[in-house]
């Protein structure tokens, strides 16, 4: 009798857990798992976004989770096969090498009921980056770029008001200032001293690659340093080892070359009264705004529906209609619609998209081993340009850091 119980009371164990297994996974088939790295305030505005989509009652409900270590997380669920999300935000300079290494669906799929969902209605360059080899794996949400505020007030104190007139900063400009700055006051900071160096790459008619392999220890390159080192030596770039980011918002920095998402922290300073332009640059006939895109893409995931796939396609449609909400978080919006629009003017960054110049010179790197390439440049650009360490020498350590990241990475491929 006792053993009759215990085998009744496992049964319906079984089918308890049975039941609620299906329920969770009938669930998850009617749920779209959306995986970013989106933390701190960007976060919190695009989870206002899926918020406002879920409102809308879809078929498929969006479920956002955000992860500071996405990337690491995603190579975890790829080799298990398990817990791959249904959709993802990547970077752009990640698309050349998830694509190589098979790993990203091509978005067509989720795409083919859209019939908005396509290149003209979107940024050309945020657009293109997701298309390799005629094949479109990404859908944009934005460009996220360099760019150089300057104070207004110091402009006027140090009469340099006029460099501005051409919306070109020139480095012979800010040279001018030498010695007629009170103490304590700068030119320039050193924010995102790496995307600089790389703006002046493409100012000079340089590129980061050459036929395929990585340039790092190039004319060109040397050339971009010693412009940039110009400033420093010249005693107008923020001190070696300060917070020049937060020297710019104490009002001692006449320009800070951070990212369009600063501008919601630098209008929370009381008393800094500033504006926007373009990242500094040798000639006044070129200049670059190294930038990036955050693109939607979908990772290699067989449990993925075409039902589901088609609820991708309708969230991306709501994010093109509506995401004037994103520019909140100091983005440049990829969507034609939503930068077109008189709402999207009130916002620092539509400065990027007020003419077709300003657009283009929006420059996102698509090279494959980019990313190593930009280590390889943070890690170092500092003490280039401060005269820490040997120009020639240290070029030579970039290159050799470069192809031993790529050595490495084709090893593990390879096993």
């Amino acid at each position: 009798m006792k053993t009759k119980w215990l085998y009744l009371s496992l049964v319906l164990v079984l089918l308890s857990v049975t039941v609620l297994s299906g329920c969770s996974s009938g669930s998850d088939k009617k749920t779209i798992t959306f995986w970013t790295p989106l933390t701190g305030d960007d976060g919190a505005y695009m989870d206002q976004l899926v918020k406002d989509y879920n409102a809308t009652n879809p078929e498929f409900k969006v479920k956002h989770v955000i992860t500071a270590d996405m990337y690491t997380k995603i190579s975890t669920v790829l080799n298990s096969g398990k817990g791959v999300p249904d959709l993802a935000i990547i970077h752009a300079d990640r698309v050349p090498g998830f694509v190589k290494q098979g790993v990203l669906e091509p978005i067509g799929g989720a795409i083919a009921a859209q019939p908005e969902i396509k290149e003209e209605n979107y940024l050309p360059q945020a657009w293109a980056t997701g298309n390799i080899d005629g094949t479109q794996y990404t859908v944009p949400l934005d460009i996220h770029s360099n760019t150089m505020y300057y104070n207004k007030d110091l402009l006027k104190k140090y009469n340099a008001e006029s460099f501005l007139d051409d919306d070109v900063v020139t480095i012979d400009e800010m040279l001018s200032l030498q010695g007629k700055l009170e103490d304590g006051d700068y030119v320039v900071n050193d924010a995102l001293l790496g995307w600089v160096i790389l703006a002046q790459v493409q100012n000079l008619g340089g590129d980061i690659q050459e036929n395929g392999k990585p340039a790092v220890n190039t004319p060109v390159m040397r050339q971009a340093f010693e412009e940039v080192k110009k400033i420093a030596d010249a005693g107008l770039m923020t001190p070696f080892g300060e917070d020049g980011y937060l020297m710019f918002q104490s009002g001692n920095v006449l320009f800070s070359t951070d990212g369009t998402w600063s501008s919601t922290a630098h209008a929370a300073v009381e008393g800094l009264n500033f504006g926007v332009t373009n990242i500094y640059s040798p000639t006044p006939d070129k200049f670059t705004n190294r930038a990036s895109s955050h693109l939607f893409a979908m990772l290699k995931n067989e449990d993925r529906s075409d039902e589901k796939e088609a609820g991708i396609g309708a969230f991306l449609e709501f994010i093109r209609t509506n995401s004037l909400e994103w520019a909140k978080a100091g983005q440049i919006v990829a969507s034609k619609q939503v930068i077109e629009s008189p709402e999207y003017q009130q916002y620092m960054q539509s400065f990027f998209t007020s003419n077709e110049k300003e657009t283009q010179s929006l420059y996102i790197y698509t090279y494959e081993y980019y990313p190593y390439i930009a280590e390889a440049v943070d890690t170092y650009c500092a003490d280039i340009v401060r005269g820490n360490v040997d120009l020639d020498d240290t070029l030579q350590t970039m290159q050799k850091f470069v192809e031993d990241k790529i050595a490495e990475s084709t090893t593990g491929s390879a096993s």
